[in-house]
């Protein structure tokens, strides 16, 4: 599986961006899609997945400023990110997984800053 994701930049303070993450390959196994994320000096930790189905679990911190969503038919999910803090500033990486598979890509840097 590959995963190619795109849209991390910097961004001012009340802010938005929009991260987008493409699986190829063998995917058929893959159900459950989202982001994680890892700030200098901290763990990486779930912003947000969302299940073939469409059930979504987004941490607190990011509830009602996040959106995740994703198109079934392209193999792509998405976060909407809007109301951006400084804290929001991390690595943000893809991560798709199922029966016996769990991949992560590359990683995106979002860096909000004015």
């Amino acid at each position: 599986v590959q995963l190619q994701a795109s849209g991390g930049g910097l961004v001012q303070p009340g802010g938005s961006l929009r991260l987008s993450c493409a699986a190829s390959g063998s995917i058929s196994r893959i159900n459950t899609m989202g982001w994680f994320r890892q700030a200098p000096g901290n763990q990486r930790e779930l912003v947000a997945v969302i299940s073939s189905g469409g059930s979504t679990n987004l941490a607190d911190s990011v509830k009602g400023r996040f959106t995740i969503s994703r198109d079934n038919a392209k193999n792509t999910v998405y976060l909407q990110m809007d109301s951006l803090k400084p804290e929001d500033t991390a690595v943000y990486y893809c991560n798709v997984r199922g029966a016996l598979v769990n991949y992560w890509g590359q990683g995106t840097l979002v860096t909000v800053s004015s």
